[in-house]
């Protein structure tokens, strides 16, 4: 149950919006006073934090804070809060996944991740934020935190293989595995999100490379530019697998303004990752398509922004796949991707766990976007991108830990209320009659 207060995020300027939820946060809520964060066991700061809801923050509220209202100390005292919410409302999702997938070793290598960084992040509620020791200090704890994460995704995805391996797969546990790991993965983008902000910012550097960055964020993302970083990256992995590689054509439409490059306030690393792989589907299957063919057909990329949204489309030939499949595509459990080698991740580099699009698509949705695919089998695929055109509309999905989450892990799969066709039609002699 959320005791947590909601706010709203529009007329409150980001400071203004992070010191009212600093208040709101009363410390002897948060803090034991007779034994100390410090003695607390784990199950009772996951119990506490996970009564607050995340406090989503929008990319002009990132923009604002990391440009015009840079405050280190601001910044540490909304994180060493925010963050421990983040994580223990996901940790208390983690506790409803199936036994025996806990009981696999990588998720509870995985488990002993968040619970040390929660602790870790917990230790710094009674520090002094006017301390500039304790400042640096918290900082290093962020990227030591940020960096014992880095390999959460395959960690999970072994965990996973694990379990399907020696238990197969049912339609309850799909459906619950689906809905965490969407959440999980979710958590994750966001909390590291929130992590390099402050690293970036504050760790007293600039990056020679994107000095106009504002942390991991462009106020001014060319986005024609990652679609073209993107596809170099993943024509140099088809070339280097198969010694070919597909053309791309790229057409840009601004509503805006028709005669200006496409720009939009965004994160150039999501983007690039999303449009890595959908670059390295569609290269795949157009090579293995057309391996016979002295000529393989372009891969055609349309970039249009609009008043609302930024929409990219990416159009391939390679043959498409059947509607039916077309979900499975986005399955963490269903995939049909050979397991892949942890330590050595170059054996199949346009392959790997199977988990590249629906992370991908949780990018996307990460700041209200999202990510789909229309397919013509025995033709090709479309894959499109949307993101909010607007960086006030661009707003995080952060996951929360509620009575209606809960449902979701309690609820058992219910039969179809639509007729569903067999195999074989029926027999319906023994109905005829002669007349």
């Amino acid at each position: 149950m959320q005791i947590g207060v909601t706010f709203s995020l529009s007329p409150l300027p980001p400071l203004c919006y992070v010191c009212t939820l600093f208040c709101t946060l009363c410390w002897s809520d948060i803090l034991d006073s007779s034994t100390g964060h410090s003695k607390l066991n784990i199950p009772k700061q996951v119990d506490r934090f996970s009564k607050y809801s995340p406090s989503p923050l929008s990319m002009k509220q990132f923009i604002d804070f990391g440009s015009a209202n840079a405050c280190e100390k601001t910044s540490f005292m909304f994180l060493r809060q925010e963050l421990p919410v983040r994580l223990a409302n996901i940790m208390k999702e983690i506790d409803f996944l199936p036994d025996k997938l806990l009981s696999t070793p990588s998720l509870k290598l995985l488990h002993s991740w968040y619970a040390q960084s929660l602790m870790e992040l917990v230790d710094f509620l009674e520090k002094d934020p006017d301390d500039k020791k304790i400042l640096t200090k918290f900082t290093e704890t962020l990227i030591n935190v940020r960096n014992r994460h880095n390999n959460v995704v395959p960690t999970m995805a072994q965990g996973v293989l694990e379990y399907k391996e020696a238990f197969g797969v049912d339609p309850v546990t799909n459906q619950n595995v689906q809905y965490f790991l969407d959440r999980f993965y979710m958590s994750r983008i966001s909390t590291r999100m929130l992590m390099n902000q402050h690293t970036l910012i504050f760790d007293g550097s600039t990056n020679p490379a994107h000095p106009k960055h504002i942390g991991s964020i462009d106020p001014n993302c060319d986005v024609v530019e990652v679609v073209k970083d993107a596809y170099e990256s993943a024509k140099m992995l088809c070339d280097q697998y198969y010694l070919t590689s597909p053309e791309v054509e790229i057409k840009q439409v601004n509503f805006k303004g028709p005669s200006d490059p496409i720009h939009i306030v965004y994160v150039p690393s999501h983007l690039y990752h999303m449009l890595f792989e959908l670059f390295k589907n569609a290269m795949r299957a157009t090579v293995e398509t057309h391996e016979t063919s002295l000529h393989l057909p372009p891969i055609k990329v349309r970039v249009s922004l609009g008043s609302e949204d930024l929409t990219i489309k990416m159009s391939d030939r390679g043959g498409g796949v059947p509607l039916r499949k077309i979900e499975r595509l986005f399955s963490y459990m269903y995939s049909t991707a050979p397991s892949p080698v942890a330590e050595n991740s170059r054996n199949a580099p346009l392959a790997g766990f199977g988990y590249g699009l629906p992370i991908s698509r949780l990018y996307a949705k990460y700041f209200q976007g999202d990510l789909q695919l229309y397919s013509m089998e025995g033709y090709g695929t479309s894959a499109v991108i949307y993101l909010k055109a607007l960086s006030t509309e661009s707003i995080e999905r952060l996951p929360v830990f509620n009575k209606s989450a809960l449902r979701h892990y309690q609820t058992s799969t219910e039969a179809d209320d639509w007729c569903i066709p067999s195999s074989e039609p029926k027999k319906l002699g023994k109905y005829e009659y002669s007349v």
